[in-house]
């Protein structure tokens, strides 16, 4: 164990992937008073008990514990754990260390990703028990407090505010790789190292990261489209260009989302994480959590079934309608706060006259617009803790709906109403280039500016300080010299509407589905609205590998198999794209761009209906995993069976061997 800076020979020759933060108290007053062990040093002689390589780092705004974990020390904590693993048969099986060579090794060539050896620290650190017969008395400075039997030694100093924060590490190594083959890369717009990225961040992210490099690939098709009705003149047939590229954006959007599950579940199958038994996961704490809520009913009797099933329907309706008041509260706030709103938005753009005032305009409302929603984005996190939601999922999935459906209006209902209020379709495309610009200029700035200005002002404070301790010598400069206390100021990755919900994905999630709706709703109106979002996600790919790579701490990794509630998202505002284009196309217009009612009515419902059935056919022609996945699921399945009627045709020979 090393003390002081970050030590080149340690820190060279061994990986940090977990840090501890703890106060940082004057060299004088570290050995403190009184009869007790002083807390740190017996957390650091625990941590090293438990196998672990422990560094202390003494920084400028606390101290730290570096923990890093050979092989053999998290191969036992994955057997402590009973970790399920996939075994080389396609069966998830609990790991065992000595049968190590049965399990699946990681794209890298490592036993464990990111995300389990992430939860075997967690292990780890917060099974250090107090397994004597006594109390432990503990002192930080000249506090005293008891380390109980049987109770976690981190939690307890958790409680007591002696550790700050435990936090992930980044690998620098890999970290600046990342950086060089990735962020920084603009070789190829859209190629990204998803196994290395998941490998480095987990699953979570690197799905997130696929999803949206294949969005971006795929949107050149209809920027390609979108740019030749603008710059070529089709003559008599110009009349049937909107309407042919309507067509081709709505067959484009769904093959995508078709594609997009075919790549899921093929990047899935090579990252070695079955589907099948994460979606048995996700069931299985569903069914845990509704037997948590119900336990007088699995004290019933068998014979009692009819009652059974009573209390469990009138749980399960009683949870919808808790959904319902939550969701009614939702739309009362849109109807009766955010609507006049928007609606004074709209007004006040009708009066203002020159181009770089509506600019202005624009970008006032969308930052005012932005703090509103969150406020009720928040307000839907507190809803969400009074549902009656089976599983955590249940929960994540929720919270999307309701906080989208804030977002939704807030970003379409101004559109809609210009729309009809003008019915100039010139005018229509004024706002859309200023909604798509100034948000996406103004999203980019705020998400990248707010991370440095946090972790410069928590840098400055730290400094500040430690200038003004007594035991700092007069006229020294001070500064951050070591990297870990340089993370530990970094913001975390979390959303923008509470930092509770510690998973930043939502924001960016939430970003692509509005920025999805506005090309797809209004496509007909402004074909090139498709390259201003192709050239947006470009630098937004290597935007988003920059924060997580230089101004965010390492996040911790998160299970996820798919895009989750948000593919629903996608999927509905096809529909949605379905039917304000065909209205749209109905209130065809001139060479002024003035709309006019036109004979064509009739073949506009029939082409919507006709595009319907696209949407929902089209789904069941391309198959939503690729035959090798499918095959290799087949073979596992067989050799699974072999092997459970090889263990049992054992197991009956024994039995007979012993009852003859």
């Amino acid at each position: 164990m090393g003390e002081g800076g970050d030590g080149g020979g340690v820190e060279e020759a061994t990986v940090f992937e977990v840090g501890i933060a703890v106060p940082r108290l004057p060299r004088a007053a570290a050995g403190g008073r009184g009869e007790g062990e002083d807390c740190v040093a017996r957390l650091v002689r625990e941590l090293e008990d438990a196998g672990l390589v422990v560094e202390r780092v003494r920084g400028v705004p606390a101290e730290f514990i570096k923990l890093s974990a050979p092989m053999g020390t998290l191969g036992r904590a994955a057997a402590e754990m009973q970790m399920k693993k996939l075994t080389y048969i396609g069966m998830e099986l609990q790991f065992e260390w000595d049968q190590v060579a049965a399990f699946v090794r990681q794209p890298d060539g490592s036993l464990f990703s990111w995300r389990e050896r992430f939860a075997c620290f967690r292990h780890l650190i917060y099974g250090i028990m107090n397994k004597t017969n006594s109390i432990i008395i503990l002192k930080f400075d000249d506090k005293e407090f008891h380390w109980s039997q049987n109770e976690s030694l981190l939690s307890r100093l958790e409680d007591e505010g002696v550790v700050k924060l435990v936090f992930p590490l980044h690998d620098e190594i890999k970290r600046k790789q990342l950086l060089r083959n990735w962020a920084l890369n603009w070789h190829d717009f859209t190629l990204q190292p998803i196994d290395e990225i998941y490998s480095y961040f987990g699953t979570k992210i690197a799905i997130y990261f696929s999803f949206l490099g294949m969005y971006t690939r795929w949107l050149f098709f209809p920027a390609v489209f979108g740019l030749a009705t603008q710059l070529i003149d089709f003559g008599p047939l110009q009349w049937l260009v909107l309407p042919a590229f309507f067509i081709f954006v709505i067959s484009w959007a769904v093959f995508f989302l078709q594609f997009w599950k075919r790549k899921n579940s093929a990047i899935l199958a090579r990252w070695g994480i079955n589907y099948s038994f994460s979606e048995c996961k996700t069931l299985g704490n569903e069914l845990d959590s509704l037997s948590r809520t119900d336990d007088d009913v699995q004290e019933k009797k068998f014979g009692h079934a009819p009652d059974d099933k009573r209390i469990l329907q009138r749980k399960e309706w009683f949870g919808v309608l808790l959904k319902i008041r939550n969701n009614a509260i939702i739309v009362l706030a849109i109807i009766c706060l955010q609507l006049p709103f928007e609606l004074a938005y709209a007004h006040l753009y009708e009066f203002t006259e020159t181009e770089a005032l509506r600019y202005l305009l624009t970008a006032a409302y969308l930052v005012a617009i932005q703090y509103y929603t969150r406020i009720g984005g928040k307000v839907s996190v507190i809803l969400i803790k009074y549902e009656n939601n089976q599983g955590e999922q249940s929960s994540a999935d929720s919270l999307v709906y309701k906080v989208f459906g804030l977002y939704f209006v807030q970003s379409y209902i101004g559109l809609f109403y210009h729309a009809s209020l003008y019915r100039d379709i010139l005018t229509l495309r004024q706002v859309l280039i200023q909604r798509l610009i100034v948000s996406q200029v103004l999203e980019n700035l705020i998400e990248n500016s707010i991370p440095y200005l946090k972790y410069s002002y928590k840098k400055y404070r730290a400094v500040h300080k430690k200038k003004h301790e007594k035991e700092s010598p007069a006229g020294k400069s001070v500064r951050l010299s070591t990297r870990v206390e340089k993370e530990y100021l970094k913001p975390s990755y979390t959303a923008s509407i509470g930092e509770e919900l510690d998973d930043g994905l939502f924001d960016d999630f939430l970003e692509l589905t509005l920025q999805f709706g506005m090309i797809m709703m209004f496509a007909c109106a402004f074909p090139l609205i498709f390259c201003f979002a192709a050239v947006n996600n470009v630098t937004e790919i290597r935007a988003d590998a920059l924060k997580l790579l230089v101004m965010l701490k390492r996040p911790a990794p998160r299970v996820a198999a798919t895009i989750g509630a948000w593919l629903n998202i996608f999927q509905f505002l096809v529909v949605m794209a379905i039917c304000t284009n065909c209205l749209l196309l109905i209130c065809l217009y001139d060479e002024e761009g003035k709309w006019r009612i036109e004979p064509g009515l009739a073949a506009i419902l029939i082409m919507e209906h006709a595009l319907l059935l696209i949407k929902f056919g089209f789904s069941h022609f391309v198959p939503e995993e690729p035959a090798w996945v499918k095959a290799n699921r087949v073979r596992y399945v067989a050799q699974a069976q072999n092997v459970c009627s090889k263990q049992l045709l054992r197991s009956i020979s024994k039995l007979d061997t012993k009852w003859a």
